[in-house]
């Protein structure tokens, strides 16, 4: 699989051929920023992670030289901050066993302009080197323009797809502040101690926008899985 930027990634934890890797995602998040699969898409991790025929694969799409500088990282330039979220996004996919990480390395500003078509191409390039049956990226509805830079090339991309090669079931997911992070943290200690400490501190999915990716009606349907009160629909 060919990317666009020559300082993309595609790390495999366990070693596999990479094309063996990408064949055999069955649950595919695609994020903005590092951390964001481990926040939005923590539901297909954790159903891969205990099984023999289901994996996880990530893909994340800009660099992190927008990280915060806070502590530790105070002083760290945007060159040093992104090796450091890169590195994080490593040992998460070694921590979540996922079968391939994709790290594809575009600064916000690129992935934010409408014009250049490289994400939406990426993305296309790794759906069809997964095939996944089910995807995970972020809710139309964010309020985080590069999040928003984001799920319009993931829609794009599937929608580009012939319909019997689309995803089953496409999920937007909401990261918020508001959400109690409890059972979250109860959760990941099935996965790893270090995860329930995250989830303890961090943030996690408050809501689920689920897009219908069906391969018979042209229509896709995004609603909160948990509230009524909002609901959106794509026309192809």
């Amino acid at each position: 699989m060919k990317l666009h930027l020559p300082s993309a990634e595609i790390f495999i934890p366990d070693g596999r051929p990479v094309a063996d890797a990408l064949a055999r995602v069955t649950h595919l998040g695609i994020g903005a920023h590092q951390d964001d699969l481990e926040f939005m898409a923590f539901h297909g991790i954790l159903q891969c992670f205990h099984s023999d025929s289901e994996w996880f694969g990530g893909v994340t799409c800009t660099n992190g030289s927008g990280s915060a500088r806070s502590g530790p990282y105070a002083n760290f330039s945007d060159e040093e901050m992104m090796a450091v979220r890169r590195k994080e996004q490593r040992h998460a996919a070694i921590v979540g066993r996922y079968a391939a990480m994709v790290q594809l390395d575009y600064p916000s500003a690129v992935a934010k302009d409408t014009a250049d078509s490289r994400l939406r191409a990426d993305l296309r390039a790794i759906l069809d080197a997964t095939r996944p049956r089910v995807v995970y990226t972020h809710n139309p509805a964010d309020k985080h323009d590069t999040h928003i830079a984001v799920v319009v090339p993931v829609i794009q991309a599937i929608r580009s797809l012939p319909r019997n090669q689309r995803p089953e079931a496409v999920h937007g997911c909401e990261r918020s502040t508001g959400f109690s992070t409890a059972r979250s943290a109860e959760a990941n200690a099935t996965i790893s101690p270090c995860w329930a400490a995250a989830a303890r501190t961090r943030h996690f999915s408050k809501a689920t926008v689920s897009i219908k990716a069906t391969r018979s009606p042209s229509r896709w349907t995004s609603h909160r899985s948990h509230t009524t009160t909002r609901s959106t629909s794509w026309n192809s």
